[in-house]
């Protein structure tokens, strides 16, 4: 399986809305995509209430089963259109992806 992590810190005010309403509304897109793209097995979106100045507003993780349903997930339509909406609220963003492995060391 692959982990796919994203982490956004967003602008005060964007699109005639605050901070927390653009952070509320990413969240549910997001999660709004596990029913439109197959390929998301799992997924969960997080809101920061840490207060430091490190921190970051949002985190998005989710599985897929391998680079390719990843890449296939980016390229979807509807992931395109949160992925622009999100462009235009944000000042930062962190991308991890990764291969979930055993206790042995070998892939999922």
């Amino acid at each position: 399986m692959v982990r796919h992590v994203v982490m956004w810190k967003l602008k005060d005010y964007a699109g005639e809305a605050t901070k927390d309403e653009n952070r509320r509304k990413a969240k549910r897109l997001l999660l709004g995509l596990q029913d439109k793209i197959p390929d998301i097995k799992a997924i969960e979106v997080g809101l920061n209430f840490n207060p430091t100045e490190d921190a970051h507003d949002l985190v998005l993780y989710a599985e897929f089963t391998d680079e390719a349903a990843l890449e296939r997930y980016q390229n979807h339509p509807e992931h395109r259109k949160v992925a622009s909406f999100l462009r235009g609220i944000r000042t930062e963003k962190r991308v991890v992806d990764y291969w979930m492995k055993t206790t042995d060391g070998n892939h999922f």
